[in-house]
């Protein structure tokens, strides 16, 4: 399963309108705030021996900034870019960049929505992408990275 010996270091990256779940558009993004969301995945994170820094910015310049002060601390990253999934080349570039085995997450189903939601121009830099399961997407795309990252560095 994971590698339970190395203690993996996550960044957990969101972006515009995420301080905002619990109110905006409920009907695609639940009611659950960012803040229950970080609790539920912290507690995850725990159980497999991983530890998250979490950060949410509006502001594409502090995400990317956020990314290049603490891709070298970590291990890999979970981002929901919001809406910048759909416009950001600069944060494609800053993934891309840093080499940071990245998973794509979004909690409502991008492929079902408005017509410009449905490309990503991140996830071509991304290790996968989960969306449309609400908070499960964190979760399925923190495993997904966690086997990743133990195929990366097996057990010895």
């Amino acid at each position: 399963m994971f590698n339970l010996r190395k203690k993996w270091t996550v960044l957990i990256v969101n972006g515009p309108n995420m301080n905002l779940l619990g109110v905006r558009e409920p009907e695609h993004y639940g009611t659950l705030t960012l803040k229950e969301l970080n609790r539920q995945i912290k507690a995850l994170a725990r159980s497999k021996n991983v530890r998250c820094l979490f950060f949410q910015s509006n502001h594409e310049g502090r995400i990317i900034d956020f990314i290049h002060r603490c891709y070298r601390r970590a291990d890999g990253m979970i981002i929901n870019p919001g809406a910048l999934t759909h416009t950001s080349y600069a944060l494609r570039d800053a993934i891309s960049g840093t080499s940071l085995p990245t998973v794509e997450v979004h909690l409502s189903d991008i492929r079902k929505r408005e017509r410009f939601r449905r490309v990503s121009v991140i996830r071509q830099v991304c290790i996968g992408q989960k969306s449309g399961l609400g908070m499960e997407s964190y979760f399925r795309g923190l495993e997904d990275l966690l086997r990743h990252l133990d195929r990366l560095q097996p057990r010895s």
